[in-house]
């Protein structure tokens, strides 16, 4: 138990209470920096870029989500008891083992409107133009964070079907329940706790986004991919403004913790 603590002391508490103490200065990362109190936090609420940041934000999370969550259920229904059932899980948890440099490079090679492989072989016609078009580059991102996480979803779900009682689903059958009935009316109801454990975890990967951003599109074009981590990321080691990202840290970490709070009391809820 002490050595524990000990280590959340060290590496959690004293490097958080250091972030915390960086937000109250002006500070570049060369010098001393100035004690400014909480106007880095005041600076935040009249921030165009960030708040324009959590907004592009929020965007990427109702596109992923849904799509995430939709995709997992629905393999993971349609597989469940089936011979493939293991290789299909086994296929689909591949890209979660890539890392995400590896990874972003094939999709880039894959899907650059100028020379990608997709654009070549059908001349354009399935060509995505996230080079200058902000809706497509922002799709291209959820496409890419969906496609890597998408085994680790249908592992989830998968687990929660083995929890469903055998007796319930047989018992609807001699009822004479259609297979359709049975997964939409028994199946995914009973799936909820699954659901909204996937929601909380894919919330907080939305709010913390950043490496396929900073490998794909830089936050661009015209800025439409630049979610709030890639906007930290900016402030931070582009602008040198270290203080003021500081505070953009600890207001996400706020967001972020008050967010897992809601989404667990939905959790327990439903257990």
């Amino acid at each position: 138990m002490l050595p524990s603590v000990l280590s959340m002391l060290v590496f959690v508490g004293y490097p958080l209470l250091q972030v915390m103490q960086f937000s109250t200065l002006d500070w570049g990362g060369t010098d001393e920096g100035t004690n400014i109190g909480l106007k880095n936090y005041l600076s935040l609420f009249t921030d165009a870029d960030f708040g324009g940041s959590l907004f592009t934000t929020l965007i990427f999370a109702l596109i992923t989500l849904p799509l995430f969550m939709g995709l997992s259920i629905l393999v993971a229904v349609e597989i469940d008891g089936t011979k493939l059932e293991r290789l299909v899980k086994a296929l689909m948890f591949m890209p979660g083992l890539v890392t995400v440099a590896a990874s972003a490079i094939s999709w880039y090679v894959l899907f650059s409107p100028d020379y990608g492989v997709i654009s070549e072989l059908t001349q354009g016609a399935l060509s995505l133009p996230w080079g200058d078009q902000g809706w497509a580059a922002l799709v291209l991102i959820a496409l890419f964070t969906v496609w890597q996480n998408l085994g680790y979803g249908i592992l989830v779900f998968s687990a929660g079907l083995k929890s469903i009682p055998h007796e319930v689903v047989e018992a609807a059958r001699v009822d004479g329940a259609k297979e359709s009935e049975i997964k939409r009316y028994i199946i995914v109801p009973l799936l909820r706790p699954s659901v909204v454990f996937l929601g909380v975890v894919g919330s907080l990967y939305a709010l913390q986004s950043y490496t396929a951003v900073f490998l794909l599109t830089r936050g661009g074009p015209f800025g439409s991919t630049r979610v709030i981590g890639y906007y930290l990321y900016e402030t931070a080691f582009e602008r040198y403004r270290l203080g003021y990202a500081a505070a953009i840290s600890v207001l996400v970490l706020i967001i972020t913790f008050a967010f897992a709070a809601w989404q667990a009391r939905r959790l327990k809820g439903s257990s």
